[in-house]
């Protein structure tokens, strides 16, 4: 008797799950993803704005260094380069200012210097994702004169 169940169960073999099981757990794993995901990129797009204000402080403190050292902020022509690379006929240059090489934005884009800035004796602003002036949400100009006085 022993020797027929046991042949049994080896022919029967694991059981699968069936079309239904598998169509009613995906549309669980749908919605959850419609619930969680939205939260999700919102933290996305926030992290990305306080990366911004992080780089942007980065700059600032660059900047400050640079006006200890020479006596001025860098021009418009000179720009944030000048950070990096070290210009002729400054002898009182005592950089590179940044450890890395200038960055971008999160979003990829060059961040606006203006010297002289309309805030201040500069402005250091990242337009946002669509990289022109004004916008909301990820569209937000962030700048250097909201957040670092």
């Amino acid at each position: 008797m022993k020797d027929k169940e046991t042949i049994e169960i080896r022919l029967r073999g694991p059981e699968g799950f069936t079309l239904i099981e598998l169509l009613v757990v995906m549309i669980i794993i749908g919605l959850l993803a419609a619930l969680v995901g939205p939260r999700l990129f919102g933290k996305v797009d926030k992290a990305r704005q306080q990366a911004t204000q992080a780089q942007i402080e980065l700059l600032s403190t660059a900047l400050a260094s640079f006006r200890l050292d020479v006596g001025r902020f860098p021009n418009e022509q000179e720009g944030l380069k000048i950070l990096m690379e070290r210009p002729t006929g400054l002898e009182k240059w005592d950089g590179p200012y940044l450890s890395k090489e200038i960055p971008k934005d999160p979003w990829g884009n060059d961040y606006v210097y203006k010297n002289p800035g309309e805030h201040g004796p500069y402005d250091l602003m990242s337009y946002g994702m669509d990289g022109v002036p004004g916008g909301e949400g990820n569209d937000l100009d962030i700048v250097s004169w909201k957040y670092f006085e």
